[in-house]
């Protein structure tokens, strides 16, 4: 099964770093959003991803095309050009890259990779949300829902304080609370035929796909109440490279 990832936003909450590099190169504990992303998949047995690009996307050609020497000390003979690794740390990955155009929505990019789809199932996911999320439970639950497609919900955290009032007297206060109520955070897996419930035009995926999905009964959610995160803004950037300093990092399922 084939992993969807869709990296060709311009990111223009993160213009301190999206100025230079499209948003999946931004470096997490060192290493750009999308090896995380990739790694989460491949630690569930999945290493056949396909890339949507856009923004600055020569650059991701670049950082894979590079990816082997970049993750590894070397010794270089100049006279020869030979290498000698130190020690390897290989990725095993099927990469297929996809320009899908600059100014492309999330669904016009998804279309454009439609001829490179040829199982019946894949899995698609955003190019800046990392989880702790069971990717074999996540296609169980698909498999069992019998539906077209199945996205993973999340519960957000508040970015503000919440109040609780009686009386115009506050009763309590807490700080970014965890919410209940569930949000797309990626992590789908769909079946071919949600091709047919694209537009001719271009729109966002969350959009007339999504929504005209809900109006057949074809959309399923995966409940997921672990770790979850979308890297955003600059801000988000600065907390999750803080937990990387830390070593709280919930979504390394691999180590």
């Amino acid at each position: 099964m084939k992993v969807v990832i869709l990296c060709g936003g311009k990111g223009t909450r993160m213009r301190e770093e999206t100025e230079y590099r499209p948003k999946p190169l931004v470096n997490i504990g060192g290493k750009p959003i999308i090896w995380h992303i990739m790694k989460i998949y491949s630690y569930f047995g999945f290493n056949d991803f396909i890339l949507c690009l856009g923004y600055k996307g020569e650059m991701i050609k670049q950082y894979f095309m590079g990816m082997y020497w970049k993750n590894n000390d070397f010794t270089i003979n100049t006279s020869n050009n030979n290498l000698e690794y130190h020690y390897l740390e290989k990725e095993e990955w099927n990469i297929t890259m996809v320009d899908t155009g600059s100014d492309t929505l999330t669904g016009g990019r998804i279309k454009k990779i439609k001829d490179y789809i040829k199982e019946d199932k894949f899995m698609l996911t955003y190019g800046d949300g990392l989880s702790n999320v069971n990717i074999n439970m996540l296609i169980q639950h698909h498999n069992k829902k019998e539906r077209l497609a199945t996205l993973t919900g999340v519960h957000p955290t508040s970015p503000f304080g919440i109040l609780k009032i009686e009386n115009g007297i506050v009763t309590s206060f807490s700080e970014k609370p965890v919410l209940k109520d569930l949000i797309n955070g990626g992590f789908m897996v769909l079946n071919k035929e949600i091709f047919n419930y694209f537009p001719e035009n271009d729109c966002p995926f969350e959009k007339d796909p999504l929504k005209n999905l809900c109006k057949t009964n074809e959309l399923a959610v995966y409940e997921h109440n672990g770790f979850w995160t979308s890297i955003d803004t600059f801000k988000d950037v600065q907390r999750v490279n803080k937990l990387c300093e830390s070593g709280d990092t919930p979504w390394k399922v691999w180590i």
